[in-house]
């Protein structure tokens, strides 16, 4: 099963801050992190259930964790239905312990189970 990656706007905005943040003090970090950025969340197409979950109670709502330099990044995302995935924000883990905060999480409601073959 392969599932489609969507980006909301705010997701989309994230990603060109953090690119901006980081062409302004070295050109090649900026490219290589953008190039991690995209390979840790081409693993979503096929792995999305493998992350950690956000919240105990919401099992689709999930962060992905995003290896680079010392520290990397964090993909806040959804999974939607048995065939989408929707990032909702990516954050760099210098944010903090909980770098997407309550009121960023509130937006993904928990939904019901999707499809038995998801759940098992």
């Amino acid at each position: 099963m392969t599932f489609r990656v969507r980006y909301t706007l705010a997701a989309k905005q994230d990603l060109v801050e953090l690119y901006a943040f980081l062409l302004k003090r070295d050109v090649k970090a900026a490219r290589t992190a953008r190039g991690a950025i995209a390979r840790s969340i081409e693993l979503l197409r096929d792995f999305p259930f493998t992350c950690r979950k956000a919240e105990p109670d919401n099992p689709f709502l999930r962060e992905l964790i995003i290896p680079f330099d010392a520290m990397g990044y964090v993909a806040l995302f959804e999974i939607e239905d048995s065939e989408t995935v929707t990032i909702l924000a990516i954050r760099h883990q210098l944010g903090g312990g909980d770098c997407f905060g309550t009121s960023q999480r509130r937006r993904a409601k928990p939904r019901s189970p999707i499809t038995k073959r998801l759940s098992s």
